[in-house]
């Protein structure tokens, strides 16, 4: 049997501040599908209402914007996985190995709450499946609770985009909340690299994430490596 990898990105497109935009960080999303292919997954990918996912702008810059995003970004066919990406309600959770929650800003709005990502990902830790993300989709492990009414994240070892790095990417004035804080809040035990913007990732059992979006490689050959 193929291992199947559900990735899960935004459907959000601006900050608060509509002048603003934000969206999926692109090489988020390639670098792992990247990792995952060489190891011959399936792999789809899920959004909270389906549909369109728009691009962070930044992402489609220099040093992000390296070769494997430009060359995404320039096939029509990958392109048009982000344009018709599957709803949760669509997703049978028993399909897949694993899920991976990919970043840039625009999550912290639309995955904490979504109960259909929720129960995707309740459903594939409980049935011994991989739950991982790379930076901000780590906000999708906020508000997910098991079967027992706890926290998903509450006493496992977790990273994600640290306060320091929004702070230096100078957007800790728009982002909605402190994601490391929250992450704290719900018991998680917060973890992070010594210096900001390096891939660091962790495995604590079947949870791993990634800090930034250097990690994404990274994250992803560690979940490879526990599939």
């Amino acid at each position: 049997m193929t291992e199947r990898i559900l990735h899960v990105a935004t459907n959000v497109s601006h900050y608060d501040d509509p002048s603003h935009p934000t969206g999926l960080w692109l090489s988020e999303l390639v670098h792992a599908w990247a990792a995952f292919e060489e190891h011959g997954f399936e792999q789809t990918i899920v959004s909270p209402e389906g549909g369109t996912v728009p691009l962070e702008p930044r992402s489609l810059k220099f040093p992000s914007y390296d070769k494997a995003s430009k060359a995404w970004h320039a096939d029509p066919e990958r392109m048009a996985l982000l344009e018709h990406t599957d709803s949760p309600e669509s997703i049978e959770s028993g399909d897949y190995d694993a899920i991976y929650f990919t970043g840039g800003h625009a999550v912290m709005y639309d995955f904490p709450d979504s109960e259909g990502l929720q129960r995707i990902t309740r459903e594939i830790w409980e049935q011994g499946g991989i739950v991982s993300s790379v930076c901000h989709g780590y906000c999708g492990l906020l508000n997910t609770r098991l079967s027992d009414g706890n926290l998903l994240v509450e006493g496992r070892k977790v990273t994600g985009f640290a306060w320091q790095e929004e702070v230096l990417a100078r957007v800790d004035k728009l982002v909605p909340y402190n994601a490391e804080e929250e992450m704290k809040k719900r018991g998680a035990l917060y973890e992070k690299a010594k210096l900001p913007l390096v891939s660091y990732a962790i495995a604590d059992g079947k949870l791993v994430t990634g800090q930034n979006p250097g990690s994404a490689k990274e994250t992803a050959r560690k979940v490879a490596d526990l599939l």
